[in-house]
């Protein structure tokens, strides 16, 4: 009877952990479509895109002061007390999100939306400690565990893509009067997720794996060459990552001449479409790496994409708006042909490449740390903030020069990463 009754809280903590591997996603595919609103608010500004980026920083921001503590919760208090914190937390950065949209003052509600942001970042640094082992622990680990992370990763992907779809058809058409309250009913359904789930781990038993003493280490991660030069190279993708969908937003959904969505009607919900396209590619491209993993090399499959990234991103920056293409888009109540550069049909394609680059920097970076690589898990995890500051540096960019002269900065980063695939991955 014992072993029913875990087996049926087993499951149910399962669904939760899928349900907070979505989660995860939302919570920080969210800045981009969001940002839009308070670009449009501060319209005017030299740096409106550079403001509208600022939520995505605070959001990653919290990495940088989260990454390491995170794991050292895990420790102490363990997977259950560790995923409930994190939702906790999460509920607070939401609910801090939507106060911003009450206040009558803009500036006001801009802080306070920061702060929501950053809290949230805290969050959802928290639960990317503890999905990705406490998932494992729950399916038993092996085969059984690894095939449920591939699952939840699924999960995050499928998030992912739906995210700036939902949201750019609840904002429609921005001006400098749409105000944050315009997503009220996605930040409820937020918070209701993440309390039901607050609520199902605490009556669940969730047993932690035993901890061996700590030991006491001669050298750190840093020792490795292969190491340091993998940091710079995350630090540097989960800023393209982020910057690539995240700008291609903002540009399409600029209905001035400077913008890639001049006359376009609910430009807004066209750019929602066209960023969640590329999550969506993200998606398939994991997937589709995945079946043929175990015959490439983590090496030659970071080559290949780094590679090819390149070219479409060069691509992109060379032809701009200077030629267009027809592409059906689902705005959220009808699907209609809408007339879009052919810059964003090559920029969006970068979500094939993009898709396994986390997994493959990863391996060639802990490739022989050995009793290192726990620590460098925990750093790893810290250059995440890439994501935060890459895009805010884009961006301003952007507002200085252009769109597309923006894309120079993740066309270097991948231009970095490529060198690392080739040549800075040796051990």
């Amino acid at each position: 009877m014992k072993t029913t009754t875990s087996s049926k809280g087993n499951i149910v903590a399962i669904i939760t952990m899928m349900f907070l591997f979505a989660m995860i996603s939302f919570v920080t595919n969210l800045a981009a479509p969001v940002g839009v609103i308070w670009k449009n608010t501060f319209a005017g500004g030299e740096n409106a895109n550079t403001i509208g980026m600022l939520g995505n920083a605070m959001n990653f921001l919290a990495y940088l002061f989260m990454g390491i503590p995170s794991g050292k919760m895990l420790a102490k208090i363990g997977y259950k007390n560790t995923a409930m914190t994190g939702v906790a937390t999460g509920i607070a950065g939401l609910v801090l999100q939507f106060l911003s949209g009450t206040c009558s003052s803009a500036e006001l509600g801009f802080s306070i939306y920061l702060l929501g942001a950053f809290v949230c970042g805290f969050s959802v640094c928290m639960l990317n400690t503890v999905v990705n082992p406490m998932i494992n622990l729950l399916g038993g680990g092996g085969n059984r565990g690894n095939q449920l992370n591939l699952i939840g990763g699924t999960l995050n992907s499928l998030s992912g893509t739906l995210t700036p779809m939902l949201v750019g058809s609840l904002i429609g058409e921005v001006t400098k009067d749409t105000k944050i309250a315009n997503v009220n009913v996605v930040l409820f359904i937020a918070m209701a997720v993440f309390a039901a789930a607050f609520c199902i781990l605490y009556f669940i038993k969730i047993n932690n794996p035993e901890h061996k003493p700590e030991e006491k280490l001669a050298h750190s991660p840093w020792d490795f060459s292969n190491f340091k030069l993998g940091a710079i190279a995350i630090f540097l993708y989960v800023g393209l990552e982020v910057g690539i969908p995240g700008t291609l937003f903002f540009y399409i959904s600029d209905t001035t001449a400077a913008g890639g969505g001049t006359g376009l009607a609910k430009a807004t919900a066209v750019a929602g479409f066209v960023a969640a396209t590329y999550w969506f590619l993200m998606l398939v491209g994991r997937f589709s790496a995945g079946l043929i993993a175990d015959k490439v090399s983590s090496k030659a499959m970071l080559t290949a994409t780094s590679l090819l990234a390149i070219a479409l991103m060069l691509g992109a920056i060379i032809l701009g708006k200077s030629c267009h293409v027809e592409m059906p888009v689902f705005t959220g109540s009808s699907v209609a042909i809408y007339h879009l550069p052919v810059a964003a049909l090559l920029l969006v394609a970068c979500g094939l490449c993009t898709s396994v680059m986390w997994s493959c920097i990863f391996n060639l970076s802990v490739e022989g740390l050995g009793k290192y690589t726990a620590l460098g898990s925990g750093i790893f995890m810290m250059m995440v903030v890439g994501g935060g500051i890459m895009p805010l540096i884009q961006n301003y960019i952007a507002d200085h020069y252009s769109y597309m002269v923006s894309y120079i900065v993740p066309l270097l980063s991948m231009a970095y990463i490529s060198f690392y695939a080739i040549k800075g991955s040796k051990r």
